[in-house]
């Protein structure tokens, strides 16, 4: 069964930084997408950042680019968001999402049905 943990989440002021982690277990192949969305208050959630664990090919949303890093660590099953430059509008629900192994990363801006697991989410708040 696949399971996902986030953990990092915090709060901040305008300009911090934060690295969130999640945890990944369960795939047999190994070959599948995973990635953050985030969800604000009132807000649809929104794809932030993706990368495919074979390939490490990444995929960033324009309003976190030069800003967020995405990276893995394949030993530790484990993938990264790193959060710089951090404003008020990164505030959010942090969730981490992954696909059934052998399916690919979104061709285009992800949408929540691109994914099928989600982790329970981490709360990130920027004040001003």
């Amino acid at each position: 069964q696949v399971q996902l943990v986030e953990s990092g989440g915090g709060s901040v002021q305008t300009g911090g930084s934060l690295r969130l982690s999640c945890a990944a277990s369960g795939w047999t192949a190994g070959s599948y997408c995973m990635g953050w969305f985030r969800q604000a208050p009132g807000k649809e959630r929104e794809g932030v950042a993706h990368l495919h664990r074979v390939t490490d090919k990444q995929f960033y949303a324009d309003s976190v680019k030069g800003r967020f890093t995405i990276s893995q660590d394949v030993a530790k099953n484990t993938v990264y968001l790193e959060m710089t430059s951090l404003k008020p509008e990164d505030t959010a629900m942090y969730y981490c999402a992954a696909t059934r192994d052998y399916k690919g990363c979104p061709a285009a801006s992800p949408e929540t049905t691109d994914f099928d697991y989600w982790g329970q989410g981490t709360q990130v708040i920027v004040s001003s």
